[in-house]
């Protein structure tokens, strides 16, 4: 049987391991895959793309923004990291030359300074070749540059992903699922009836041994006022109290606060702990720096995450 961690005194039973992995999904054949592709620019181009190609532009529309760091991590895990770093490179350039991929404004400063710091999005051409065969039809945009604020929030839970995958890789879990935004996104009918949108940054669950593990993320970046934080806690106690997590999932993540420094830590520790007693169980804080960590601890004995 699998256990279900949370922190939530309403969790409800046990839910299912989804089959849902950390990677896209990959067809079985070249082969089969160009067979079905039809004709136009981007027919023709999701033809002369590799696999890996694919797992790489499916990577950056899921995650929006994405270093070439990071793209090395998931795409070329084994072997020597400085050959693997090469032949990354080598593959982000042919897919920008093909238009596939943009490459943002660099990063100034920051623990990611360095040789692969660029900043890569999904153009509108990406887009439409990762749409070939899909009937649905939605308008393809490439990702523009915007401020470096809302850059940097984004690579911060890119680095989570990437971080929790290396932990899957090395055997100390399963990463079952890592939805960032808006997938995450939750919707519920508020207090008055109307219609409301939890964002949370992230919704990642993992599984060790018998248990898995749900988590909310919010990556924090000193950015917003602590009056800010204690609303959009409230939102995250007014949805679990709705019940509707529970009753779609069978429990409620908790949810966590991944911040950049220790004074930041206490500020928000400090909201919780103004929150509703039954409400402050909802929530932790955690320096971002350590959150890949602390989100596959399995719970203490008594069930608490």
């Amino acid at each position: 049987m699998t256990h279900q961690a949370t922190s939530s005194p309403t969790a409800g039973p046990p839910a299912r391991l989804e089959s849902a992995t950390p990677q896209p999904a990959k067809m079985s054949s070249s082969s089969q895959r160009n067979s079905a592709i039809p004709g136009g620019r981007a027919g023709r181009l999701r033809r002369r793309l590799t696999e890996r190609d694919l797992e790489l532009l499916n990577w950056l529309r899921r995650m929006r923004f994405m270093t070439g760091e990071h793209l090395r991590r998931l795409c070329f895990p084994d072997g020597n990291p400085v050959t693997q770093a090469r032949k990354c490179r080598a593959v982000l350039k042919r897919l920008s030359d093909h238009g596939l991929i943009i490459r943002l404004s660099r990063r100034v400063g920051g623990f990611r300074c360095g040789s692969d710091v660029q900043v890569l999005g999904l153009s509108g051409l990406g887009q439409a070749v990762l749409d070939v065969g899909n009937p649905s039809k939605r308008r393809h945009r490439s990702v523009t540059d915007t401020k470096l604020a809302y850059k940097e929030h984004a690579l911060a839970v890119s680095d989570l992903l990437v971080e929790l995958t290396d932990r899957a890789r090395a055997g100390q879990c399963e990463l079952l699922r890592f939805d960032a935004e808006p997938t995450c996104w939750r919707g519920f009918a508020g207090v008055g009836g109307q219609r409301v949108i939890l964002k949370p940054d992230a919704f990642v669950r993992v599984a060790i041994d018998d248990w898995e593990i749900t988590s909310f993320i919010e990556q924090d970046m000193a950015t917003e006022s602590l009056p800010t934080i204690t609303r959009k806690c409230q939102v995250y106690v007014n949805y679990w109290r709705s019940s509707q997590e529970q009753r779609d999932h069978g429990v409620f993540p908790r949810v966590w606060w991944l911040v950049p420094d220790i004074g930041r830590l206490k500020g928000i520790a400090r909201v919780i702990q103004r929150l509703p007693s039954d409400a402050q169980q909802l929530f932790a804080v955690t320096l971002t720096e350590e959150a890949a960590e602390q989100l596959i601890q399995l719970p203490a004995p008594g069930g608490s995450a």
